[in-house]
């Protein structure tokens, strides 16, 4: 069906039965008992995952004079922004199966693109649909296993491959596949086709995330919203801004990381900024209506992203390094338990989104979850200094590497033979450090040094612990014998 924009909202019952039955426990609006005794109300948990936003590019980050993202800002001043966010895999597919299944890509199935999340795994969704919610998914998915002969997309999610998400569904399994900015294809719940045409992308998943919003909801729900944007269009080999948008930005900031290395970013910039821009419009647009609908203030509202993007500057694409362009992503919340304008600074690594957000909703966190609530954090100054400040990091398609990233270093290991059609590799060699005091670009790869001997073997006894404790056997480091 191709969307009317002017009537869109029109017939919102074909869309409320998309949410299908789930157990009949607390409603939105209603509240069930704790340990104590105390009436506590379930909030509804919504996900804003944008593709490829550098987290450098929200205003409210203070590193970047041309960003627009008004709406991003007053999230963050409204809730908690977690200023050192990483992913633990920077490439699209496993980053999605780390932040849904609270455990490394390694062990989810994913640990590249292309392959299918574990069915056997407690998800989000799972767990919170156990608990009562609806579990509900608009955008992209790009968790089913892709077919080479479909342009690397299976047409219409099966059921059974939805992680969990069974309600209400208007997705495609890659979106980059399906349509390009301004026109394409996702499939319902039952694998009917929706088409938009000569409206851009990111307005396009709004409107459906609207249309959801306004509808009636008896249960609390969670929501996951997945645009493509800032990411580019794969066959196009570009990223593609609303129209207009890459003549404004033409001179805009660069970032420091970027300046000093060859790349796409003098062409890619503009555009890349008017995405953003356009992301950020969008989220002011949803946060809107969930104050219309009564709903903001029992809502908690993430947004996020899955990887960075450096631009073709550190290696032949736009992510898939251990490089802050890379791995930094953007983490705002606010709503229900994230309430008060205040910054974390501590390192949080993806993997513990889902075991937060499932200890803000009081709901048990499955043992299969290898990440751990961060709410201590926001509850106890206490807690921060026990807080680890080292996260895992897994790179797949560029390389087969690991790495740690901690406050003050990146110690990055990499198979040597070059072999990445293996989850992971029996022989490693030291590949790269970085100081993110003193060198926060990474402008300067300290492996290899002497000076830094000692240092290293300390962060390649703690990567190896690291590794260990995802599940992964130990490996053979060689020490880096040449300084790059």
């Amino acid at each position: 069906m191709t969307v009317n924009r002017r009537n869109f909202l029109l017939g919102t019952a074909a869309a409320a039965a998309q949410a299908g039955m789930a157990a009949a426990l607390p409603t939105a609006g209603q509240t069930q008992n704790n340990e104590s005794g105390a009436q506590k109300t379930k909030p509804n948990i919504v996900i804003y995952h944008s593709d490829q936003f550098r987290w450098d590019f929200v205003g409210a980050n203070g590193l970047n004079s041309s960003t627009r993202t008004p709406n991003l800002d007053a999230l963050a001043e409204s809730g908690t922004n977690f200023t050192h966010a990483v992913t633990n895999q920077p490439v699209c597919a496993p980053s999605r199966s780390v932040l849904l299944t609270g455990r490394y890509a390694t062990g989810t199935g994913v640990w590249r693109n292309g392959l299918g999340l574990r069915e056997d795994l407690p998800t989000l969704a799972t767990e919170l649909r156990k608990a009562g919610y609806t579990a509900n998914y608009i955008g992209k998915w790009h968790l089913a296993p892709e077919t080479k002969a479909l342009g690397g997309d299976p047409g219409p999610v099966p059921p059974e491959r939805r992680g969990g998400f069974d309600d209400f569904w208007e997705a495609a399994n890659a979106l980059e596949h399906t349509s390009h900015p301004y026109e394409g294809t996702i499939w319902d719940r039952d694998g009917n086709p929706i088409t938009f045409k000569d409206e851009y992308r990111v307005d396009f998943i709004t409107d459906r995330v609207e249309k959801f919003l306004r509808q009636k909801h008896e249960k609390p729900f969670l929501l996951m919203i997945s645009q493509l944007e800032p990411h580019q269009q794969n066959d196009l080999h570009r990223i593609i801004g609303p129209k207009g948008s890459a003549e404004r930005f033409i001179n805009a900031y660069v970032p420091m990381d970027l300046r000093s290395f060859p790349g796409d970013w003098h062409e890619q910039l503009p555009d890349y900024y008017g995405a953003c821009e356009a992301i950020d419009a969008s989220v002011g647009r949803l946060r809107k209506v969930l104050d219309e609908k009564g709903l903001a203030e029992n809502t908690i509202f993430v947004f996020m992203s899955d990887h960075g993007c450096h631009f073709m500057t550190r290696n032949q694409e736009y992510k898939r390094s251990t490089h802050n362009s890379s791995l930094r992503v953007p983490l705002l919340v606010s709503g229900p338990g994230f309430e008060r304008a205040r910054q974390i600074q501590e390192i949080i690594g993806i993997v513990h989104i889902a075991p937060t957000l499932l200890d803000a909703a009081d709901v048990p966190v499955p043992a299969s979850m290898q990440g751990r609530s961060f709410l201590p954090l926001l509850r106890d100054a206490g807690a921060r200094s026990a807080w680890p400040n080292g996260e895992l990091i897994q790179i797949s398609e560029s390389m087969t590497g690991r790495a740690i990233r901690n406050k003050d270093w990146t110690y990055c290991i990499a198979d040597p033979t070059g072999m990445t059609d293996q989850p992971a590799s029996d022989n490693y060699h030291e590949y790269q450090l970085y100081d993110q005091r003193n060198d926060p670009n990474e402008l300067v790869n300290l492996a290899g040094r002497k000076e830094y001997r000692d240092l290293s073997d300390k962060l390649c006894e703690e990567l190896k612990r690291l590794m260990a404790a995802a599940g992964e056997a130990e490996p053979e480091i060689a020490p880096a014998k040449l300084y790059p």
